[in-house]
C-alpha cells in the first residue's frame, strides 16, 4: 500500500495591521503566484519551509527548541516575502538599511542567523502568538506541518510584495471581507487561511486564540472535509491508485436541500465509514441525497460505490455516462444515464446547476461537470491537482483527450478545477496550457525519436522520458503508444511489425 508523503516542518505569519479596528481587525492577505506547482494561485499568509539555519538564530523569551525554530522560520519567511522585519532592534534600522539587509539574505551573502546576529538583532517569543498546527492533508504530493502565528506588523513598516517572485501580490484586507470574499467564489484559500479569517472576523477578543485552537484540526490532525469552496466539499479516501498520488477526491457538493456524491472510490473498510459519516452529517441538517454520480469507470473512482449505497439504501440512484456503466454492468449497477449537455439542478440555496461534459480521453465514458456560475469545473481524472494523467491505449485515446483539454480551454470564466487527485487547483488556464502544451511537446519528442531510429515504445521511452524513473518507465511505455496511435492516425508514422514504427511515407 502506498504512504504518504512526510510532512515538512513550515511557519506561516498571520500579521495584522498595526493601528486596525479590533472588531474588523485587517490582515495582510497574499496571492501565490499562478506558476507555483504547490497552490499556485491560492490566497494565503506569508510563510514557507524550515530552513536548516533557522534553529540557529537567537530567539528569546522561548523554552522550547523546535518553537523556537518555527518562530525563526516565520520570521525570515516575512522578511523574505514581504520584507516586514519583526527583530527587537529592528526599529531603529531606517527603511534603506532594511533594504540593505533584505538584499544580503537574498543574495546569500549572509545567512539568517549571521544576519541576525551582524546587525545586533534577536527575536522575541513574545511577538509571535502560536495560534495553530495545521498538517496538510494526505492527498497532496507536498505536505507540511505547518505552525501559525500571530504578529503585528512593526508601525513603520508596510509589506512590499515582488511579483516577479512566489507571491503575485499582496493586501491589506478586513478579515470579514476576506470571508465575504471566499463565500462569493473570488477566493480559494486552503482550510487554516480560511479559519484564521473566520476567527479574526469574530473580532480581538481577549479570547482570540482559545477561539483559534479550539477548532478541529488546528492542531496536528490533517484535514478531512475541505471545503476550498462554498458547498464544494473535497473528501479525500485512500485508495489503491497510481503514483504519485494516494488517494481519490470524492466530491460531496450540497445545497440547503440536496446532496450530490461523486466517485466514492475506496475500497478499504475504514475510509468507507469515515465518508459514510461525512455523508450521514450533511444528512442530519436536513439534505436528501440526489445521486451518487461517477466521472468514469476506473477502480480507483468506483471501489467504494456499493458500500455507500448500502449504508444509504436501495433507492439511491448511481448515475455516469452509458460508455462507463457498460464496463461496470457486472459490478456496479448504473441507474442512470447522463448525457453531454445535462444539467443536474440541486433543489434549495444556493442554486447549484452542474453542466455534465463528456470529455474521452482518459477513459471512454469520462465526465467533467461545470458550474457556470462560480466558474467551478470538475475534472475528474482529466486534470489532476498533482503528477500528470496517464492516457492507456486499452481504454485512452490521446486525440480525444487533447480535444477534451481544449474544450475545458475554452470554458469562460473558470475559476477553480477539482480534480480527481490532490489538491484544488485555482489557476485553471495556466493548468490547462500546461497540460496542452506538455501533451504536445511529448508528441514532437516521440516523433524526434521515431526519426532517430527508436522504432519501439521502449527505445523511444528511453531517448524521450529522462525525466521519469526507471520504475515509471512501463506506465511511460503505454503512454507512448497512446502517441503512437494518434501519429498513425496523422500519418506521421507507420507499423512495421509487432511494436515496431518508422516515420510514414
Amino acid at each position: 500500500m502506498q504512504t504518504s508523503t512526510t510532512p515538512k516542518d513550515a511557519a506561516a505569519v498571520i500579521l495584522l495591521r498595526h493601528q486596525t479596528n479590533p472588531n474588523n481587525p485587517e490582515v495582510f492577505l497574499v496571492r501565490r503566484s499562478e506558476k507555483l506547482a504547490f497552490l499556485g494561485g491560492y490566497h494565503a499568509f506569508p510563510g514557507g519551509q524550515s530552513d536548516a539555519n533557522d534553529a540557529e538564530a537567537r530567539v528569546e523569551n522561548c523554552d522550547d527548541t523546535a518553537t523556537k525554530t518555527a518562530i525563526s522560520c516565520a520570521a525570515r519567511e516575512l522578511f523574505e516575502e514581504t520584507q516586514v522585519l519583526v527583530a527587537r532592534g529592528g526599529d531603529a534600522l531606517t527603511k534603506g538599511q532594511r533594504q540593505s539587509l533584505f538584499d544580503d539574505l537574498q543574495s546569500g551573502r549572509m545567512s539568517w542567523p549571521a544576519l541576525l546576529n551582524h546587525y545586533e538583532l534577536h527575536l522575541d517569543a513574545n511577538d509571535f502568538t502560536f495560534v495553530g498546527r495545521w498538517v496538510t492533508p494526505p492527498f497532496s504530493a507536498r505536505r507540511f506541518d505547518t505552525l501559525f502565528f500571530l504578529v503585528r506588523c512593526p508601525a513603520k513598516q508596510n509589506p512590499q510584495i515582488d511579483a516577479d517572485a512566489e507571491l503575485e501580490s499582496g493586501e491589506w484586507i478586513a478579515a470579514s471581507e476576506a470571508v465575504g470574499r471566499w463565500e462569493r467564489s473570488e477566493i480559494l484559500a486552503v482550510p487554516p487561511v480560511l479559519h484564521a479569517l473566520k476567527t479574526l472576523a469574530g473580532g480581538l477578543t481577549d479570547d482570540l486564540v482559545q477561539r483559534f485552537l479550539l477548532t478541529p484540526n488546528a492542531h496536528s490532525e490533517p484535514v478531512r472535509r475541505i471545503e476550498f469552496r462554498p458547498n464544494y466539499i473535497c473528501f479525500p479516501t485512500r485508495t489503491p491508485t497510481k503514483p504519485p498520488a494516494t488517494h481519490t477526491n470524492c466530491y460531496l457538493i450540497y445545497t440547503s436541500q440536496e446532496l450530490l456524491i461523486i466517485d466514492p472510490g475506496s475500497p478499504y473498510e475504514d475510509e468507507q465509514q469515515a465518508l459514510a459519516q461525512a455523508v450521514d452529517d450533511l444528512v442530519g441538517e436536513g439534505r436528501n441525497v440526489r445521486e451518487i454520480v461517477l466521472t468514469h469507470m476506473h477502480p480507483d473512482h468506483v471501489g467504494g460505490v456499493n458500500t455507500l449505497k448500502k449504508h444509504l439504501g436501495e433507492q439511491t440512484k448511481v448515475a455516469a455516462h452509458k460508455l462507463t456503466a457498460e464496463p461496470l454492468s457486472e459490478s456496479v449497477r448504473v441507474d442512470r444515464l447522463i448525457e453531454d449537455g445535462e444539467t443536474i439542478n440541486l433543489r434549495g440555496s444556493p442554486t447549484i446547476s452542474l453542466r455534465a461534459m463528456h470529455t474521452p480521453g482518459h477513459a471512454r465514458g469520462h465526465l467533467c461537470f461545470h458550474d457556470e456560475r462560480t466558474g467551478t469545473l470538475i475534472s475528474g481524472d482529466n486534470i489532476v491537482g498533482l503528477g500528470s494523467v496517464l492516457i492507456e491505449p486499452t481504454e485512452g485515446n490521446m486525440r480525444e483527450y487533447l480535444a477534451s483539454l481544449r474544450r475545458m480551454r475554452a470554458l469562460p470564466n473558470l475559476s477553480v478545477i477539482f480534480g480527481g487527485h490532490g489538491p484544488a487547483i485555482a489557476n485553471p488556464y495556466t493548468k490547462l496550457d500546461q497540460y496542452i502544451s506538455h501533451r504536445l511537446e511529448r508528441e514532437q519528442n516521440i516523433l524526434q525519436a521515431v526519426r532517430e531510429g527508436a522504432a519501439t515504445p521502449q527505445a523511444i521511452v528511453a531517448r524521450v522520458y529522462t525525466d521519469v524513473p526507471p520504475k515509471a518507465h512501463a506506465m511511460a511505455e503505454h503512454a507512448v503508444q497512446a502517441h503512437l496511435d494518434k501519429l498513425i492516425d496523422d500519418k506521421l508514422v507507420q507499423t512495421i511489425g509487432p511494436g515496431q514504427f518508422v516515420l510514414a511515407g
